[in-house]
């Protein structure tokens, strides 16, 4: 308590709310650049020759790297200052989004979304430091984290709808390009009004950051290339092995660095590593859900991009408003652990709603219900699940604990969108080759990912009510 108050004694930054509102763009743009590709997808597709299982690298390119590098971000941030790596990281993700808009093909669509989640991977954990340290007064930060939510509930909401129109009235080209005007006022804004933020001398574990996502990268591919090559092949088989044994040098190194990228003293938190599984199983489950949502909408019902973005209009607004109007309450009546238990219930009715889609379904009957119980229950998942990871950080351990559960939600989406693609595809080809109808193998692939993530969904509840603990 001493060292919080000598550390809060000066009279707060007087630009901190129009500092506020340049880092919850910052964090809108963040998430929106996971969301906005969704509804692009066919076009995309149409355009750059991707298979059907070759769409997800789009998303996972773009997740591997910003789970990957969050941690590396956050200690960069605490090594040289959390405005200069936030401007960094904006850099690269605005010359990024600029080579994701001129791609000539998949290849370079997919290194161009792994530079954008470099980028991200830097401004987020920076943009985050900044928010704390700037807001002295608890109900001034309670205030600032409600905008700060806000901010991630309209990017990764309001990015689906923007995909469709700007896909629709301009080309998918263009979801990209839109970064960079934004990217670059972010850039002209950033020293006048951000804090320069405090250095401190200390090392940077790049190495163990390399190894981190290396393992992570090819894990992902070794599921996603595993139905063409085999599960039991000498690719797929060698391809774990060398991520394994990467991730066990990673591990054992953290013990013996004097400033590891990941202490592992931190599981030791109650709540933590419970918290962290449930993170990245809610993840696993929600990013398959508007991942195949969009293309139920536009290759089983025949929506244009823009009309599937119409379409997922009423989810966009339900996030928003329960995120923004009803979760905090609610968790501050009834605790994070039964908002979280609720919220993935709601969740997994939705994806069980969803795995029974048919060929000929409508949106009043078979899409506006469901997308609105998966809206209702990620809004109320959400917060609540990071809260439980971090519940029981000390305060000088916020920090890593906010990286990490941030980072096993972006492995989670990426593992679990990879192992369900995965399903799907093995599914619509069984289907296919039996019935010798692309259309039916293709919804019969669609309902299995749903199915597989309403498992995810149904897994992390159990998790929850077995494994968190809470007060109110």
């Amino acid at each position: 308590m001493k060292d919080t108050k000598t550390t809060t004694a000066p009279a707060p930054y007087p630009l901190r709310w129009s500092a506020l509102f340049l880092l919850c763009v910052a964090q809108f743009i963040v998430i929106m650049d996971t969301s906005i590709i969704g509804v692009a997808l066919p076009a995309i597709k149409a355009d750059l020759g991707y298979s059907q299982t070759g769409l997800q690298w789009i998303f996972n390119a773009y997740v591997i790297f910003f789970g990957g590098f969050l941690l590396l971000g956050g200690k960069l941030s605490d090594v040289f200052g959390a405005r200069k790596i936030f401007m960094w990281g904006f850099a690269i993700l605005t010359l990024a989004s600029l080579f994701a808009g001129v791609a000539w093909s998949d290849s370079a669509l997919n290194t161009a979304r792994a530079l954008q989640g470099l980028g991200s991977a830097f401004i987020a954990p920076a943009a985050l430091t900044m928010v704390m340290t700037m807001f002295t007064d608890p109900k001034e930060l309670g205030k600032a984290f409600g905008f700060w939510g806000a901010a991630a509930a309209a990017g990764g909401s309001a990015g689906v709808f923007l995909g469709g129109v700007i896909t629709e009235w301009l080309s998918w080209e263009w979801i990209f390009l839109i970064n960079i005007p934004i990217g670059l006022l972010v850039l002209f804004q950033t020293p006048g009004v951000l804090q320069k933020g405090i250095t401190r001398k200390g090392s940077v574990d790049i190495s163990g950051a390399i190894m981190a996502t290396t393992a992570l990268v090819l894990t992902v591919y070794a599921i996603v290339s595993a139905e063409s090559a085999g599960w039991m092949s000498l690719q797929t088989i060698g391809l774990l092995l060398v991520s394994a044994i990467l991730f066990s040098i990673f591990l054992v190194s953290q013990n013996k660095k004097k400033e590891p990228l990941l202490p592992l003293s931190i599981f030791k938190v109650p709540n933590l590593s419970a918290g962290n599984i449930i993170t990245a199983l809610l993840a696993g489950s929600w990013i398959p859900l508007w991942f195949y949502l969009n293309l139920y909408l536009q290759q089983v019902l025949n929506y244009s991009a823009f009309n599937s973005g119409l379409a997922l209009l009423p989810m966009t607004l339900v996030i928003m408003i329960v995120m923004v109007g009803f979760t905090g309450k609610l968790v501050v009546k009834f605790g994070f652990k039964a908002n979280l238990i609720a919220g993935l219930l709601f969740l997994t009715a939705s994806l069980v709603l969803f795995s029974m889609a048919p060929a000929d379904g409508t949106f009043i009957g078979n899409v506006l219900p469901a997308s609105i119980l998966g809206a209702i229950g990620m809004s109320l998942a959400y917060i609540p699940s990071t809260m439980a990871a971090m519940s029981g950080a000390k305060p000088e351990e916020m920090g890593l604990a906010s990286g990490l559960v941030n980072t096993s939600y972006q492995i989670g989406s990426a593992l679990g969108l990879a192992i369900i693609v995965v399903i799907a595809a093995a599914k619509t080809e069984a289907v296919t080759a039996l019935v010798a109808t692309p259309q039916n193998g293709l919804v019969a692939g669609f309902q299995t990912a749903f199915t597989a993530a309403a498992v995810l969904s149904a897994l992390a509840t159990l998790l929850t009510i077995f494994t968190i603990k809470t007060t109110k």
